[in-house]
């Protein structure tokens, strides 16, 4: 028995135990769709896009945690719907400690913003480009008007978006935003490709 085990009581050393696993779990807690349903910004509201992200969790090995995607709508704000955190991607990279850290400077780029199979998404400069992920959020995570109608539609409409990667078209905080960068043009899968997307979005473990 070491040192330490002698001066804790049992009780004690069982909880500092339990406390050094839990903080060593770096098992996947994030990642970006690999493919979206395929319906453009329709992904059948939140519930379809939850049931989205479990799948590919599933699929991955990772279905034993709660999914939920990371979308706002006009009553519901992304950063209410994922947990506390930390998360950590495919890689057990840390992403971000906790919900205010990933509304300030989380770790996400085109290095570490995997999808669940642990592959990179392209970006921009590659072909295609797939870098405007689906959130309809503002920069901290609160709802903005451009949902798609909540993400039922995949006609006209608009969807707002962020960069995974971290690069626009100019250098300022839009263009470089996670999360809030530009409305796409439309809500088909068409028109969310014309400005750089694929109709992909993030998913967070909430437990």
């Amino acid at each position: 028995m070491t040192t330490l085990a002698k001066t804790l009581s049992g009780a004690a050393f069982v909880a500092l135990l339990a406390t050094g696993a839990a903080a060593q779990d770096t098992s996947m807690s994030f990642f970006i769709t690999s493919a979206g349903p395929g319906n453009g910004a329709d992904l059948g509201g939140l519930e379809g896009a939850d049931a989205h992200c479990q799948q590919l969790a599933e699929a991955a090995g990772a279905g034993g945690k709660t999914w939920a995607a990371y979308l706002s709508t006009s009553d519901t704000n992304a950063r209410d719907r994922i947990g506390s955190g930390p998360w950590y991607n495919a890689a057990g990279v840390l992403i971000s400690k906790d919900i205010d850290e990933l509304h300030a400077d989380p770790n996400i780029n085109k290095q570490t913003g995997l999808t669940e199979t642990g592959d990179q998404v392209n970006g921009r400069g590659d072909s295609p480009n797939r870098h405007d992920i689906l959130t309809g959020s503002n920069a901290d995570g609160t709802a903005a008007a451009q949902t798609c109608d909540d993400w039922t539609n995949s006609g006209d409409g608009s969807a707002f978006v962020g960069h995974h990667d971290r690069i626009g078209l100019r250098d300022d905080a839009p263009s470089k935003s996670w999360n809030a960068s530009h409305p796409s043009r439309g809500c088909s899968q068409d028109a969310l490709r014309g400005t750089g997307g694929d109709g992909l979005f993030y998913c967070f473990a909430v437990n």
